[in-house]
């Protein structure tokens, strides 16, 4: 249906679950929003919902049948957000939309790109006189709806024409919107994948703590019980929220547990793997994700798995509490421990790849911030982020912010506070044959960093060996090298 000329406030393109919803939030906010989908139903049904609100909402949602129609329906500097799959998609909308816009137009891509990617049309639109944003947003179908985080990377001419939208639109934490300008170019898009690469280690963590718990005999009701009481303190988090929730659902069907009936085979979308891509070509240790990326491609292979449970030797991953000191309270207190310890390594990965990325792309990313909007809306907001907001805007002693999340203080005193139930948590899950690949490789990140001196010794002089990789030496100035004449076979 045409619409009239120049009334629009923002377009969305891609009315699913996410646009719908972002289109109800802003309309909600007073503004007048253009709706635009490659399904002319999907419009109209963003339009209807709209209407189906009432009158207490101050905005509206407006159908439109083309791109053209589109574009005439927006007042300039226009404002389009895409929500959209990432990828060929993205391209392909843009390939239509060029066309018809003007210079100083700004086009948004919500969705989950790859910052390369982003980068590359941030250039061929700059070409063109255009601005292209390329925007994390975070909490899924009800935070879209009702506020999400936002991490929206660009110009700052972009990002002063979009501030009033997103800053309406975003979730509130301590009285602040959960967005902030990231940086320009593809550094909203890079900040968003670096969120979903410690999300996939904390989910990961978390299932390793109910896998521990659940080894132990705990049921799933017990089990409820415990995460939400865990939800209460400092593990306080949307993730251990939603676990205990998931933990007491039982189907309606059969009375058993939702859990129990599902299958263990996790699905990915690649944004954990292209997180440790990146982090790969920057040399930075992103074990704990890298762990959670293997959990989910293992858990892939359930009949191959299946197989091998018939022909491998092990423990049967049973604890029995009786054999624990303090018994199953005392174990439940240990995990929890357990838990938050593997839990600051992941977020002290997560940010020193987020400071490094900053420093090479010259991004200038405000870690602090970063963290700030993390505290709601999004998947990972938890209460232990203030904690983070606070270690990244302090400067240590020599004036700049930690080089690690773990050394600044309160981390580092939790670390030594907790790292005996951690030990003694994973001592027992590898006696009795429970796999917890996130924890272990988080306290073996964690025993790398306070170890000075590593065994890298010998593999620096295995590499002279075989290909004449020359080594430093401790009595000698550094930075000069050697090679040593070894005895072949």
């Amino acid at each position: 249906m045409t619409q009239a000329a120049n009334i629009g406030h923002i377009a969305i393109v891609g009315l699913g679950v996410m646009g719908r919803n972002l289109a109800l939030n802003l309309a909600d906010h007073g503004h007048t929003v253009i709706a635009y989908d490659l399904q002319p139903a999907a419009a109209l049904q963003a339009q209807e919902a709209a209407v189906a609100r009432g009158a207490a909402a101050s905005g509206q949602v407006l159908a439109v049948a083309t791109p053209a129609e589109l574009v005439a329906a927006l007042a300039p500097p226009r404002k389009i957000l895409l929500m959209v799959n990432a990828g060929a998609p993205v391209d392909a909308v843009l390939e239509r939309l060029l066309p018809l816009l003007a210079a100083g137009d700004i086009v948004i891509d919500g969705g989950n790109s790859r910052f390369t990617d982003t980068e590359r049309r941030s250039a061929a639109l700059a070409a063109r006189g255009l601005h292209f944003v390329g925007s994390g947003i975070s909490g899924g179908e009800e935070g879209a709806r009702h506020g999400p985080a936002l991490m929206p990377g660009g110009s700052a001419e972009a990002w002063a024409a979009i501030r009033p939208l997103f800053e309406a639109i975003a979730a509130q934490a301590h009285g602040q919107p959960c967005v902030a300008h990231i940086g320009p170019g593809g550094a909203g898009h890079y900040v968003k994948m670096v969120h979903n690469g410690i999300e996939y280690a904390d989910m990961q963590l978390i299932c390793e703590a109910y896998a521990l718990l659940a080894a132990a005999g705990l049921d799933n009701d017990p089990m409820a019980a415990v995460f939400a009481r865990w939800n209460a303190g400092p593990l306080q988090s949307y993730l251990i929220e939603i676990t205990a929730k998931i933990l007491a659902q039982r189907d309606a069907d059969t009375g058993r547990h939702v859990l129990d009936l599902i299958l263990d085979k996790a699905g990915q979308k690649g944004t954990g793997q292209w997180t440790l891509v990146d982090a790969a070509e920057r040399a930075v240790v992103v074990s704990a994700m890298g762990a959670a990326v293997d959990a989910r491609v293992l858990s892939s292979l359930k009949a191959a798995r299946v197989a091998a449970s018939t022909q491998l030797a092990g423990p049967d991953g049973r604890i029995d509490p009786a054999t624990l000191p303090g018994g199953a309270e005392a174990w439940v207190a240990l995990v929890h421990d357990a838990l938050m310890a593997a839990k600051i390594v992941a977020y002290a990965q997560g940010f020193e790849l987020m400071a490094t990325a900053g420093r090479e792309r010259g991004w200038g990313l405000d870690l602090a911030a970063i963290a700030r909007l993390w505290r709601g809306g999004c998947i990972i907001r938890a209460q232990f982020l203030d904690r983070i907001a606070e270690a990244q805007a302090a400067p240590s002693t020599a004036g700049a912010p930690v080089a690690n999340l773990m050394l600044a203080p309160w981390f580092r005193d939790t670390l030594a506070r907790v790292q005996g139930p951690w030990r003694e948590v994973l001592a027992t899950a590898v006696r009795t044959g429970v796999p917890v690949p996130a924890m272990s490789a988080a306290l073996a990140y964690h025993d790398s960093w306070r170890s000075p001196r590593l065994s890298a010794n010998l593999l620096q002089a295995q590499r002279d060996f075989f290909g004449a990789h020359t080594y430093e030496r401790i009595d000698r100035p550094a930075g000069q090298h050697f090679h040593t004449e070894w005895p072949q076979a």
